[in-house]
C-alpha cells in the first residue's frame, strides 16, 4: 500500500485520468474528491463489503430452498 501526505487542497494522480483531491480536514474526517472517467466505478469499500454480504446471504437462502424443496419432493415420493 502506499502511504502519501496531502493537504488540503492538494491531489494526487492514478494513472493518466483519475484525480484524488483533499477537499476538507475536520478532526477525524477527511473529505476527499475523486475525477474520474464514468466508466470506472467508484465504490465506499464499506458498501462493497455490504453488498457482498447480501449476494452470500441471498445465495445461501437459495441453497436452503433448494434442499427445502428436495426434502418436501422425497417426502411426497
Amino acid at each position: 500500500m502506499l502511504v502519501l501526505t496531502r493537504k488540503k487542497g492538494q491531489s494526487i494522480k492514478i494513472g493518466d485520468n483519475i484525480e484524488v483531491t483533499i477537499m476538507e480536514v475536520e478532526e477525524d474526517k477527511v473529505s476527499i474528491g475523486i475525477l474520474a472517467p464514468r466508466n470506472i466505478e467508484i465504490v465506499r469499500s464499506e458498501l462493497l463489503e455490504v453488498k457482498n454480504e447480501n449476494i452470500t446471504a441471498a445465495n445461501t437462502q437459495k441453497d436452503s430452498m433448494v434442499r427445502l424443496k428436495e426434502l418436501f419432493e422425497k417426502k411426497s415420493s
